[in-house]
């Protein structure tokens, strides 16, 4: 009896919490439901017709509801609020190519973001990033992703399945080393490094053959190799790094930093 009577009591009890967990959720979907009040000159925006979006630096905790039924945007740019996190009905912007989310509280990649599959550049930088989800390989025609003054400790892999990615802007985060595999990021031709932790140059950065950009300022590196064998270099910056001599390039490559003047060919 006192077994059945306890018994009863637990279910009562899980079915007060699951009443709870429904009211909250419920509370949840009606904050997401209610629309934000509009900033001064807001409406004119949303009711220009205009592709390209501007909404930065407007103390936004949540956009305004009528920005996901604005189905003609291309870019959108909402950058320098205190946005935590995306709705679902953001992926409702199917021709969106461009998202600029920097400068807010973000945490954790929305995944709704991650369904925008026409994204070609996307702006993460300035949050409170410290991984990447798995979704973000649905991401098949990005080309460009900024995640600088994050809070990244190891490189994400998960960028490997994104095969047209050109630019990322990984500078101002907590990198000590670079993957050997990462080889496989065959289109990179831009990568920003600078603000981060090497004391050793990344030799797998030898093998990057279609690089282009290299930017390596700010770091703790000491020594660095010819830099010969990346043929298709233009531009390598190590400026601010505790180096004496400069490193030995093809003769068409711009290099910045300390005794870059004194820069010369060789094996």
């Amino acid at each position: 009896m006192g077994n059945s009577s306890r018994k009863d009591e637990g279910e009562e009890e899980e079915g007060e919490a699951v009443d709870g967990e429904e009211e909250d959720s419920k509370k949840k979907e009606e904050e997401e439901e209610e629309d934000v009040e509009l900033p001064l000159g807001v409406e004119e925006l949303l009711e220009s017709g205009d592709p390209v979006l501007d909404l930065s630096y407007r103390k936004f905790k949540r956009l305004p509801l009528r920005v996901y039924d604005l189905l003609y945007l291309e870019k959108l740019y909402v950058c320098g609020n205190s946005l935590r996190t995306l709705p679902e009905r953001i992926t409702q912007l199917e021709d969106l190519r461009l998202l600029a989310l920097d400068f807010n509280k973000i945490e954790d990649v929305p995944l709704p973001v991650c369904q925008l599959t026409s994204l070609t550049r996307l702006y993460l930088g300035s949050n409170r990033l410290m991984s990447l989800p798995p979704e973000l390989k649905n991401l098949q025609n990005l080309r460009c992703l900024w995640i600088e003054s994050n809070y990244f400790q190891r490189f994400p892999k998960e960028l490997y399945d994104l095969p047209h990615l050109k630019s990322l802007q990984m500078g101002d985060n907590r990198l000590k080393a670079l993957p050997s595999d990462l080889v496989r990021m065959e289109a990179l031709t831009g990568l920003w490094l600078y603000g981060n932790r090497f004391e050793t140059f990344p030799t797998v950065l030898l093998r990057m053959e279609g690089l282009e950009i290299l930017d390596m300022d700010r770091n703790k590196l000491t020594e660095l190799p010819s830099l010969k064998r990346l043929k298709a270099l233009h531009l390598f910056s190590y400026d601010h790094n505790p180096i004496t001599e400069p490193p030995k390039v093809g003769e068409e490559v711009i290099v910045v930093g300390e005794g870059a003047g004194r820069v010369h060919g060789g094996p």
